[in-house]
């Protein structure tokens, strides 16, 4: 930060505006300052962050690489996915968590569909496995939608009595997106099989059951400073029966008991009866995510509450230990010793060392004195236990409204440490909220704007698209939540993950079918941000009032202590060019080159799989003659400014 101090100067932008807001009223001319002398807020590396939650086929069909869809045969109905004659058998008391099984006779053949279809790459390898208990051999193949082979293989099973696991690969030798899977057996008796399963070879880091690896890399490239996961409502479920219970998530894959998903049958107007969650993308493997793409990891737990918008099921507040002490053996299963029971767990499955779990969501979007009195409890064993590790708490499912308010009230009074806001709103009222923390207790808790997207018509609308409107007033609202880093710590676009053809709500983060990905408008303006983050917020005004839609214009700034760079966020939000001169004054004059980096489109304009960065950013040279720059803001576009200083 010192380094800065030095320059004593302030840097000032002139700027003639030609519009002002969606609407392109005219403007008169502004003049900015940005004082470089005068850091403030540290901006945390929590700052700009991912929400994942298995909606919209994200996890099973989506993150998840699995290629066959109910490989274990648990889903409501046994066959569902499959084609072929099989006799289902349920092992209910022995196996309870993973009860059915086929049993197939001499060339029965099995096809499965997969997740609307099988993504098959040519060259690309392919691993087969399957539990089998029996003799003979089988006939592997991926098929087109017409019966074209477009891969093979023959596997000779190991006999005896009991359970095994058998393994092949091959090679795709054609790219198909509709791809089906067919199992034919080949032996005398009876086979039972269970566990079907097949992976790419190139899942993310190669690793065998892993992550599909386009996916991932959208959001390691976003730079992300946390990632809650695993929801959102799925973390509440329909019932309490229906919850995310994490440690079913965990241990040996074949173990992970498997649930129906609750967005299955959320929506009338959006059925997926065959959605359910197989696990095989568990806690460990959020954990192992969060660390791979340098992102802090924020589990949030299940309170005692189903979902209060469907059955408001509780738990009594004495029968609140199960959930408690899943919360604390949560913790230690992050980063307890191996010699720990959890810690243990973890170590078994590869990691022994600590994943450095620092904090966690009690409830995901309850409201009402019914959560209060849960999160009393929840706070005063985890505390007692683990002190240092920090509580996020809900504030209901909106930014406003009496529930809201109770809340927000109560929890200030309890001087809880993280308080996650809610905004699913209309992009109007993103440019209206740029100052929405403003004014807000700088020694309250810390802000979390843990769900937030512009509904292009509204809420679980059909209609609503990524379109750059929706994208445009997020950044301007984000630059409002860069200005206020001293209150507000952590923020998260939602939903992430969407399958074209496959999915429940939209606005979404990132869109994708069985071959092919893309981010959305939006998702380029949270990569500008996460991407430029900086060190310290520094002053950006209007006539000493700070710029938060003056014109039209909506900005930020910042340091970056590890470059010695000033960086500029500004959003216009107007129909006209906005050509702003910026002048360095104090210190020494210079000349150099920055950077500006540029957002822009038209208000309708989305991407898609077949042009998947129609919006996207473009970088130019910025010359800097004299301690002077004249950078070019069309209109309805971002920048980010880069100046070395």
């Amino acid at each position: 930060m010192g380094k800065f101090l030095g320059f004593g100067g302030v840097l000032r932008l002139g700027v003639f505006l030609m519009g002002v807001g969606l609407s392109g009223a005219t403007a008169l001319a502004q003049e900015l300052s940005v004082r470089v002398d005068k850091p403030g807020a540290v901006i945390q590396p929590t700052m700009w962050g991912i929400f994942f939650e298995d909606i919209n086929m994200a996890a099973d069909g989506g993150l998840y690489a699995e290629l066959v869809k109910n490989r274990s045969f648990e889903f409501s109905e046994p066959m569902m996915g499959w084609k072929g004659k099989a006799l289902v058998i349920n092992r209910s008391e022995e196996r309870p968590d993973n009860p059915r099984f086929v049993r197939v006779e001499p060339g029965a053949v099995l096809v499965n569909e997969g997740f609307r279809g099988m993504g098959i790459k040519q060259g690309e390898m392919y691993h087969f496995s399957v539990w089998t208990r029996g003799g003979g051999a089988l006939a592997v193949e991926l098929q087109s939608p017409s019966g074209a082979v477009l891969g093979s293989l023959r596997m000779r099973l190991k006999p005896g009595e009991g359970w095994h696991k058998d393994t092949a690969s091959f090679v795709a030798t054609a790219t198909e997106p509709k791809a089906r899977l067919s199992v034919k057996y080949d032996g005398k008796g009876t086979l039972d099989l269970d566990m079907i399963s097949l992976f790419p070879q190139h899942t993310w880091r190669e690793r065998p059951g892993g992550l599909r690896a386009d996916l991932v890399q959208l959001l390691a490239d976003l730079r992300p400073g946390f990632i809650r996961f695993p929801g959102g409502c799925i973390v509440e479920g329909r019932t309490l029966e229906g919850r995310y219970q994490w440690k079913k998530t965990v241990g040996k894959v074949e173990d992970r008991k498997q649930i129906v998903n609750r967005w299955n049958t959320e929506f009338a107007h959006r059925p997926t009866p065959d959605y359910f969650q197989s696990f095989g993308l568990g806690f460990f493997e959020y954990f192992q995510l969060a660390e791979d793409i340098g992102a802090s990891p924020l589990p949030i737990l299940n309170c005692g509450m189903a979902c209060q918008f469907n059955t408001a099921e509780v738990v009594p507040v004495e029968g609140l230990d199960p959930y408690i002490q899943d919360a604390l053996d949560l913790i230690e299963f992050a980063n307890g010793p191996v010699s720990s029971k959890w810690g243990a767990l973890r170590a078994s499955m590869g990691h022994p060392e600590s994943f450095h779990l620092k904090m966690m969501g009690v409830g995901n979007e309850q409201w009402g004195p019914q959560y209060v009195e849960r999160y009393k409890v929840f706070s005063a064993a985890i505390k007692a236990r683990y002190p240092d590790v920090r509580l996020v708490n809900s504030v209901g499912p909106n930014p406003d409204g009496e529930l809201f308010d109770f809340l927000n009230d109560t929890l200030r009074k309890m001087h809880a440490d993280i308080l996650d806001e809610h905004y699913y709103r209309n992009p109007e009222w993103f440019l209206q909220q740029a100052k929405r923390y403003d004014n807000y207790d700088r020694s309250g808790p810390r802000i979390f704007a843990g769900e937030y997207a512009a509904q292009s018509d509204k809420v679980v609308s059909v209609n609503n698209k990524n379109n750059w409107r929706s994208a445009i007033s997020e950044a301007a609202f984000m630059t409002g939540l860069e200005r206020n880093a001293d209150v507000v710590q952590m923020a998260s676009y939602a939903p992430l993950f969407a399958h074209v053809e496959g999915w429940q709500w939209t606005p979404d983060l990132i869109w994708f079918d069985n071959l092919r990905s893309y981010g959305t408008p939006d998702y380029y303006v949270q990569k500008l941000f996460a991407n430029n983050r900086g060190s310290v917020v520094v002053p950006l005004t209007q006539g000493g009032e700070t710029l938060t839609g003056q014109g039209g214009l909506y900005g930020s700034a910042c340091l970056d202590n590890g470059t010695g760079e000033l960086i500029v966020k500004l959003v216009n939000a107007g129909d006209g060019e906005v050509r702003p001169v910026i002048s360095l004054l104090g210190g020494k004059k210079k000349t150099g080159k920055g950077t500006m980096t540029v957002l822009k489109a038209g208000l309708e304009d989305v991407n898609s799989l077949d042009a998947p960065t129609a919006v996207s950013p473009t970088e130019s040279a910025m010359l800097l003659q004299g301690n002077k720059m004249t950078p070019v803001l069309g209109g309805h576009s971002m920048a980010v400014i880069r100046i070395k200083i």
